[in-house]
């Protein structure tokens, strides 16, 4: 199927957060607190596509305050933490949203997503995910995880559907 075609199909956009939504990196503070960077524009781009009809979801296997302060920010419609392996949540968004496999664009970087993007319509990934999740994606941004690869993908998602653009 042509890159094009599986764009115009999505309704669903899920992703995982570390290294897709932030670089990766795992920061304590001075009293033991979890930091994560997270970039606006992808923040921006997904309230796009909320706006536009489609629906959102995280599914990660790990969970701290600051992702549940971020998803609850962004609106994030399903928000899965601390679940591994991550298929048991998939299954379970798919039928919360009532979609199929073919509907589903899935953000991932590393093998604990390798799983779902065997499964999903558009398996996409930032430009510094692991080999195995590059090779596997149909589409790999041209930016890396927390740096914009969100915004890079949805936008592609959006324009696609002719969904993106100043209104």
């Amino acid at each position: 199927m042509k890159l094009l075609d599986r764009l115009r199909k999505i309704k669903v956009i899920a992703m995982d957060v570390d290294g897709v939504m932030t670089d990766g990196r795992i920061v304590y503070d001075g009293a033991g607190r979890e930091l994560k960077f997270f970039d606006v524009q992808d923040g921006y781009a997904l309230s796009r596509a909320r706006h536009n009809g489609l629906r959102t979801a995280v599914i990660s296997a790990r969970g701290c305050r600051a992702v549940k302060a971020r998803m609850a920010d962004l609106k994030i419609d399903k928000v899965y933490l601390d679940a591994y392996p991550k298929i048991g949540a998939y299954r379970k968004m798919l039928v919360a949203f009532g979609v199929k496999d073919e509907e589903v664009c899935f953000i991932g970087d590393d093998l604990p997503d390798f799983e779902i993007l065997s499964q999903v319509g558009l398996a996409a990934a930032p430009a510094n995910a692991a080999t195995e999740i590059r090779r596997l994606s149909h589409l790999v941004s041209v930016r890396q995880g927390g740096r914009g690869a969100v915004r890079d993908i949805v936008e592609k998602i959006l324009r696609a559907q002719g969904k993106w653009g100043v209104k």
